[in-house]
């Protein structure tokens, strides 16, 4: 059996080698029809393109990404051609809340954001925002859901986009990118989404940078926008330098990126793997030891993780964006 492996996907190696004849290891951009051809197995991020020019006469069976999102694969096209695939939906839950835990703190500390009496909405309550939304009412904020799927299957507790915009102080989007249909979410956030807000609001994005219109994000920021922390943006790794310069907080698509995080999706795509291909799972990751923590929560988040280090990083060197997050050091939640 051979399978060829994204590079830059940790703690992959030594358990993949005792499940593997043959194992390949290149960077995303690197995996081509060429490479895939004679390939039984592909193991993959979100920069490698699973699609009808990469796939096509090659012996791929199983595409495992190690990610939540999955709107890299050509799902219709694996499916016609007979191709299983595995995401990790949930891996880096714990690694987005620290994120935005980080950032809320930060918020507060310095743009005087009460959070006690801030109202904040959540676009998409899956995995992460169910979390967020756990977290946001740990913090004493008002929650407010947004997640049509959910409450067109008859779920309560969910409110419409625009209740969110009239009443929100800040708004966090955790929605799958979906380019069409009823529950598109592409461009979500447009002229017409910021034209509803009424209060000045604090816009946080770690889904996909295209749920966001960034020129009209761009234009609200001048008005109706409070100010933005942006961890995914429209067009990666040509990010917008505007934007890059205007935002609160700015950083390389990285939220997800703890080794916990890491951890989880590599040991996931690893079961899907030995799943498919009916293997023992006769593997183990080990992650080390953290650090032992302050006793004040607050202090405790920012010291573990602060999204200004990463901001800094991208600003000085936007140019980098790949590179910092190919060479992430990652942080322990």
């Amino acid at each position: 059996m051979k399978v060829i492996v994204d590079d830059k996907i940790p703690y992959i190696k030594e358990a993949l080698n005792r499940l593997a004849d043959e194992v390949i290891y290149l960077p995303g951009k690197d995996i081509t029809a060429e490479t895939v051809r004679d390939a039984d197995a592909l193991i993959i991020r979100t920069r490698t393109h699973c699609n009808k020019e990469l796939l096509s006469g090659s012996k791929v069976r199983f595409i495992g990404t190690a990610t939540i999102g999955f709107d890299h694969i050509d799902t219709d096209y694996c499916r016609s051609a007979g191709i299983a695939w595995s995401n990790c939906p949930g891996c880096n839950a714990g690694a987005v809340e620290q994120y935005v835990h980080a950032s809320l703190l930060l918020l507060q500390k310095e743009k005087n954001v009460s959070l006690k009496q801030s109202c904040i909405g959540i676009v998409g309550v899956g995995h992460v925002g169910s979390r967020i939304a756990s977290l946001a009412q740990r913090l004493g904020m008002r929650v407010l859901l947004n997640d049509p799927p959910r409450h067109d299957r008859g779920e309560n507790g969910f409110c419409s986009l625009q209740k969110l915009a009239e009443e929100c102080n800040i708004i966090t989007f955790h929605t799958p990118l979906i380019r069409k249909g009823t529950y598109k979410t592409f461009h979500l956030a447009n002229h017409a989404f910021f034209g509803m807000l009424k209060k000045k609001t604090y816009l946080i994005n770690t889904s996909r940078g295209e749920v966001v219109d960034t020129e009209a994000l761009l234009a609200a920021m001048d008005g109706k926008v409070a100010d933005v922390i942006v961890d995914v943006w429209e067009n990666e790794p040509d990010i917008n330098r505007e934007l890059l310069e205007k935002a609160f907080i700015a950083t390389p698509h990285i939220a997800g990126y703890s080794a916990d995080g890491k951890a989880n999706a590599t040991r996931m795509v690893l079961e899907a793997f030995c799943r498919f291909f009916q293997k023992p799972e006769d593997f183990c990751i080990t992650l080390p030891e953290t650090a032992c923590p302050t006793a004040d929560e607050d202090i405790r988040v920012l010291q573990q993780y602060n999204p200004h280090d990463d901001c800094k990083a991208l600003r000085q060197h936007p140019e980098a964006f790949e590179k910092l997050r190919e060479h992430y050091c990652l942080r322990r939640e």
